[in-house]
């Protein structure tokens, strides 16, 4: 599990994140801080993988909770994602110099954190397969490197599909690391079985995945879906 901190000095706004972040497959919220004070605190004692942090806060600024924790010789700084209604060119500068992950402008939805969380879970994943190697390949530093970022989503049609969504899809593919049914991307997400075969075959008639026929003994073939290389 993804032990995740959330950092906002709206307890309401907290509270939502919280309950998206617990939607998401691999992550756990282990505390919530709405100061830079409590921030670092909690940072010390829960020692959370990733922040989710915002940049407002009423003693000082999310950017200055990574500042000071990149200036901690203590330990390994947890990674940040900001979650912030800060939409100054110079802040977003700022979280990147710093090392954010991710900067996700206030409002959003669920699926678009889910989004990248999921790309976050992601580079996690490739972090820890490579890290069993000692050297690696351009193609792998390029997967880090874009890892977090959302992914491309196809031109959606002016009716009948939605741009999370298809998102939202798209991700539990590529998080699977395997080829899944309709079924299995439909629990994954939490749509319907309906709903995930609709986004899968869309997906598969713009060329973003591939659909793989699985034959049995009997009866017609099984239809599942992997992500396109």
């Amino acid at each position: 599990m993804i032990r995740t901190l959330v950092v906002d000095d709206d307890f309401r706004v907290s509270h939502i994140h919280c309950d998206y972040v617990s939607r998401v497959r691999g992550f756990e919220v282990v505390g919530e801080a709405a100061t830079v004070t409590e921030a670092l605190q909690a940072t010390s004692e829960l020692r959370p993988d990733l922040l989710l942090l915002d940049v407002f806060l009423p003693d000082g600024s999310g950017l200055d909770v990574l500042r000071r924790l990149t200036g901690d010789a203590g330990g390994a700084r947890p990674d940040a994602i900001m979650i912030t209604a800060d939409r100054d060119i110079a802040s977003v500068r700022t979280a990147m110099k710093l090392g954010a992950v991710g900067y996700l402008v206030k409002p959003f939805g669920s699926a678009d954190l889910a989004e990248r969380l999921t790309s976050y879970r992601e580079l996690q994943h490739r972090v820890d397969t490579l890290g069993q190697t000692t050297e690696t390949e351009q193609a792998d530093v390029d997967a880090l490197f874009s890892a977090v970022r959302p992914p491309a989503v196809p031109r959606v049609p002016a009716k009948g599909h939605s741009a999370p969504t298809l998102a939202l899809v798209q991700q539990a593919l590529r998080a699977a690391h395997r080829d899944l049914s309709a079924a299995e991307a439909a629990e994954l997400t939490g749509v319907s079985r309906a709903t995930a075969q609709r986004y899968l075959s869309y997906l598969v008639k713009e060329g973003m995945v591939r659909l793989i026929l699985r034959y049995g003994a009997t009866g017609r073939p099984e239809h599942r879906y992997r992500i396109a290389s």
